[in-house]
C-alpha cells in the first residue's frame, strides 16, 4: 500500500485543525492512520501562523499553539528546493505551496484556492496532482 505524500495548503489546514470542517476529515484520518503524509516547509508553517493571527477568525493565543503544535505533529518537513520550471500561480502568494509540492515529490496538493485549482490542468507537466479537499478524500479512500 502506497503512503500519499500531500501538500495542504493554510486553509485546508484550517478547515481540519481550526474548523473541523467534516469535508476534510477523511484527509485528517489518513495522516493520523499513516495512510498518507503532510510535508510542510517553514514558508508554508508561518504562513499558517500568521493567518491564525487574524483578528476575523478570533482565534486565542492558547487556540493557536494547539493547532500549530497538532500541525507539526501531522508533518514531514521538506527543506529541499524545487527542481524544475513551474507556471506561476497567479496569486503569487500561492507560489510556495507548488514549490513544495515539487521539491517533495507530493503526490497532491490540496486546496480550495481557485488560483491553485486553475493550474490543475498542467498536472503533467508540475509532476503532482492538484485537488480539492472532497477529491483527494476519495483518492484517499481508496488508499
Amino acid at each position: 500500500m502506497k503512503k500519499l505524500a500531500l501538500v495542504l495548503d493554510t486553509n485546508v489546514v484550517l478547515d481540519l485543525l481550526h474548523f473541523r470542517d467534516a469535508a476534510a476529515a477523511p484527509i485528517h484520518e489518513a495522516l493520523r492512520s499513516g495512510r498518507a503524509t503532510c510535508i510542510c516547509n517553514a514558508a508554508c508553517r508561518d504562513e499558517l501562523a500568521h493567518v491564525l493571527s487574524y483578528p476575523q477568525f478570533k482565534i486565542a493565543t492558547d487556540e493557536a499553539h494547539r493547532i500549530l503544535d497538532e500541525y507539526a505533529a501531522l508533518v514531514q518537513i521538506c527543506n529541499d528546493t524545487t527542481s524544475g520550471a513551474l507556471p506561476p500561480c497567479r496569486d503569487p502568494d500561492d507560489q510556495k505551496f507548488l514549490e513544495l509540492a515539487q521539491a517533495a515529490r507530493a503526490d497532491l496538493l490540496v486546496t480550495k484556492d481557485k488560483a491553485l485549482l486553475a493550474l490543475a490542468r498542467k498536472a503533467d507537466r508540475l509532476g503532482f496532482r492538484i485537488a480539492t479537499p472532497a477529491a483527494a478524500a476519495e483518492l484517499l479512500e481508496a488508499v
